[in-house]
């Protein structure tokens, strides 16, 4: 089967990144959401994705205008997946949701459709059954900044037909993605695997009282030459999932660490709004944080 319509779910962080990659190499993408209005919250981002596009990728703004002419919007689940070939599923890293969602989702879509979830923490096998074709279900998750940042994990699990996932694979190196196939379910993939214990480490020394935000950034960046910290890191992230990870994390392991992690982000960032770049302050203050000062490691 050739993937031509690509159906994407939320219209989030990355879900819309998701469809605006997708549609700029010539697939047609049908963007779902449950309102409207956000629908029309993607509509803006596009607009912000344009200059992105040409500023890191040098993209010609006609490409870029075709790429949106290419994306159809709908709030109608069932209207969005009747001709889909491939779906990408960026909803709330809730399991419940995502169980729920996909119970909704399994008689609506054609037998031939490719189910993918964009989690970036839970495992497929958590909740293949309730997408009714297991075998067509796995992982393709996506970095943030995906046009620039542009790695994708596929990672299957037991159920996954091999030919499923050999698919997934060439289709994300047809939208522009370093892939990554992952062989064994892995909590984390490889990504989060090695870029959550780095946030966690930074947060427990925070947490603990041991250093402040911009002391743990500067050791970080002066030591091995990098351009964010990992407080810095987390505000870019944005609390809102560095939460739902600790939270993830504490129903998944039951360990009392990740309870106190998830306590501490709920208590110090979710419930005084504080959720990073995207409200103005986190770990730092913006527009214009501090480890961007030209003396922050002097």
């Amino acid at each position: 089967m050739k993937i031509k319509n690509v159906t994407v779910f939320g219209s989030g962080v990355l879900g819309a990144q998701i469809a605006f990659q997708t549609a700029y190499h010539g697939y047609r993408v049908t963007l779902f959401d449950i309102k409207e209005e956000l629908l029309e919250q993607a509509k803006l981002k596009f607009e912000q994705f344009k200059q992105y596009y040409q500023q890191d990728l040098n993209a010609a703004p006609a490409d870029l205008d075709a790429a949106v002419t290419r994306i159809s919007f709908t709030t109608d689940l069932a209207g969005s997946v009747k001709d889909a070939d491939l779906t990408i599923e960026a909803i709330p890293e809730s399991i419940q949701i995502k169980k729920d969602f996909y119970k909704k989702l399994s008689p609506l879509a054609p037998a031939k459709t490719i189910f993918c979830t964009n989690s970036s923490t839970l495992l497929p096998s958590q909740f293949a059954a309730e997408t009714g074709r297991p075998e067509r279900f796995l992982a393709l998750h996506f970095a943030n900044y995906l046009w620039k940042n542009n790695v994708a994990e596929i990672m299957g699990h037991d159920g996954t037909d091999h030919e499923i996932f050999d698919q997934v694979v060439q289709f994300a190196k047809t939208i522009g993605m370093l892939t990554i196939p992952i062989y064994k379910e892995q909590p984390g993939y490889v990504m989060n695997s090695l870029l959550v214990p780095w946030l966690i480490a930074g947060l427990d020394l925070y947490r603990n009282g041991v250093a402040d935000a911009a002391s743990i950034d500067k050791t970080w960046m002066k030591t091995v030459g990098a351009d964010l910290g990992p407080m810095a890191m987390a505000d870019l992230v944005g609390m809102t999932t560095a939460y739902n990870v600790t939270k993830s994390y504490a129903e998944l392991t039951g360990e009392e660490v990740w309870e106190k992690r998830r306590d501490f982000l709920k208590e110090n960032f979710i419930d005084k709004n504080k959720l990073g770049i995207s409200t103005g302050e986190g770990f730092y203050t913006y527009p214009n944080p501090a480890y961007q000062n030209a003396d922050f490691l002097k």
